[in-house]
């Protein structure tokens, strides 16, 4: 009666590791040795570049999104404005500078 239950016990715990290494696998997380080395994805000079590249474009991307909000900014203060104040500061930035 005990046997059953410990070889249900081992099984589950067997394929819950499988199942596990799997999915860690599958969505490219890092595999671990038995005393917690890294054992996958290896880090080479390519992995290297390639990340140091991703992270730059990620700045890049950042400062377009910064300068995007800044311009909605803008654009949301215009069409929430009443007509009469936005025609007021157009005539304002047409006539001549005192």
């Amino acid at each position: 009666m005990l046997f059953p239950l410990i070889a249900i016990m081992a099984s589950l715990g067997i394929g819950g590791w499988v199942l596990t290494t799997w999915l860690r696998i599958k969505h490219g997380y890092p595999l671990d040795g038995a005393w917690g080395q890294s054992v996958y994805p290896k880090k080479d000079d390519e992995t290297v570049e390639r990340v140091k590249l991703l992270s730059q474009e990620n700045a890049q991307l950042r400062a377009e999104i910064g300068s995007m909000k800044d311009r909605l900014i803008v654009v949301e203060r215009i069409v929430t404005d009443s007509g009469n104040l936005l025609s007021h500061e157009i005539d304002r930035l047409r006539s001549p500078a005192n």
